[in-house]
């Protein structure tokens, strides 16, 4: 893979000193601001695609009327946490009798 220049950044001092002193043994500071605009970047897109996927569902509640209040949705996903719970529970039960 080709590899891509970003434009370089100015920062202060002390925003320097504070990125060193987080670096991980054998990190860069390069490699530290690459993996930051990676995340950033990554952050970025899953926000848009949200954005995108509630307009997407607003336009389709206005087409075909159907709405959901707050409470039935809250109340559906509590189910689901609950039962994700339960199973996990059971799961680690499970594994523990088989060790």
């Amino acid at each position: 893979m080709k590899t891509a220049q970003l434009p370089p950044i100015r920062v202060a001092a002390l925003v320097r000193e504070q990125i060193e002193s987080a670096l991980l043994n054998s990190e860069t500071p390069s490699h530290f601001v690459e993996q930051a605009a990676i995340d950033a970047a990554r952050r970025r897109k899953a926000q848009q695609d949200f954005v995108a996927r509630g307009r997407s569902s607003l336009a389709r509640a206005l087409e075909t009327g159907e709405f959901y209040s707050s409470e039935d949705v809250l109340s559906g996903m509590t189910s689901r946490l609950e039962k994700a719970r339960v199973a996990a529970h059971v799961g680690a039960k499970n594994s523990k009798r088989r060790s």
